[in-house]
């Protein structure tokens, strides 16, 4: 292989991983700069959407935790990948609108330290959760081979290696988790910056009380970011899934990545998410590569340089800098 073609190799994977971190980013960053709620619970809802994911599209054989010994076999409706990711942003959503109106609106007046510890004991009692019923090991995620499958249509091929010019053969699986990421960051961003939802909800969350004077009661749109988020993490579960091993640990895991791309990006920023997300995906993708031993301290070098130079993010307000 060419210089050129590993230089793009790298690039593909990194914005592959980028695109992971930029849907759950991008989910905490509308719930950190609307609701100035520091959630550590996302990366339980990024677990919740996997194994989701998993029940929805695949059956899986069961050998280890509570399930197993209760006499199930297997796991999963076995229905597709398609259905898993249309229904499980849904079922996500759900359980984010239960944890906004339960836990999250307790918590918007108290600290952070406040909301910081009942998220991250929130998750893990969920970690826990699946740990009992699961077991700790891993389960096996398998890639989608075809969508939209319909009578004699054989469907549209998503896993597997495609030619690519210079780089050759590439997973395709990786190349539409890039592009699914990118439709709904853009859809996201849209309904933000030009619908009368996202103007109620920037306006809340310069002045809340003055909203309210107008007649207008702020907590339905904020339930419904909360929602958003939620349902944004549960995708990267579901699309990410195919692409890491699956087990309890992959929400705590997961966790202090997305909130550095939130930090190096800038928190409330869209934009910035997608762009510090790329950031680290890139970074993981060329250390991992290159000095593999160096991949995870790669990215808290790239946050403290960040935060040194520029506080409030790359491309975040100096207003929200700590």
């Amino acid at each position: 292989m060419s210089l050129l073609s590993d230089v793009l190799v790298i690039l593909l994977n990194g914005l592959q991983q980028g695109a992971i971190y930029v849907l759950l980013a991008v989910g905490l960053s509308i719930i950190l700069g609307t609701l100035k709620f520091v959630n550590f619970a996302h990366g339980a809802l990024y677990l919740v959407g996997t194994y989701a994911g998993l029940f929805v599209a695949l059956n899986v054989p069961l050998s280890n935790g509570k399930l197993a010994e209760w006499g199930f076999s297997s796991f999963g409706l076995d229905i597709g990948f398609l259905a898993a990711l249309l229904f499980v942003p849904i079922f996500v959503f759900g359980v984010g609108l239960l944890m906004e109106r339960y836990l999250a609106r307790a918590f918007y007046d108290r600290p952070d330290t406040d909301q910081i510890l009942v998220t991250f004991g929130l998750a893990i009692v969920v970690q826990e959760l699946f740990r009992v019923l699961f077991g700790s090991n891993s389960l096996p995620f398998e890639q989608p081979e075809r969508i939209l499958s319909v009578g004699s249509f054989a469907g549209i091929p998503v896993s597997g290696p495609i030619a690519l010019p210079i780089v050759g053969n590439f997973p395709q699986w990786r190349l539409w988790v890039i592009g699914i990421t990118a439709v709904l960051v853009a859809l996201v961003y849209l309904l933000v910056e030009y619908t009368d939802f996202g103007l109620v909800v920037r306006a809340g969350t310069r002045d809340a009380e003055m909203v309210r004077l107008l007649g207008i009661k702020i907590t339905r749109p904020y339930i419904v970011v909360f929602g958003i988020g939620a349902a944004l993490a549960g995708v990267a579960g579901v699309v990410g899934g195919p692409l890491n091993v699956v087990n309890p640990t992959i929400g705590t895991n997961i966790l202090v990545p997305a909130f550095l791309t939130v930090v190096i990006g800038g928190v409330g920023s869209i934009a910035g998410a997608v762009v510090g997300g790329i950031v680290f995906g890139l970074t993981t993708a060329a250390l991992v590569s290159f000095a593999p031993a160096w991949s995870q301290v790669g990215l808290y070098a790239i946050a403290a340089i960040v935060l040194l130079t520029r506080p409030q993010g790359l491309l975040g307000d100096e207003e929200v800098a700590p």
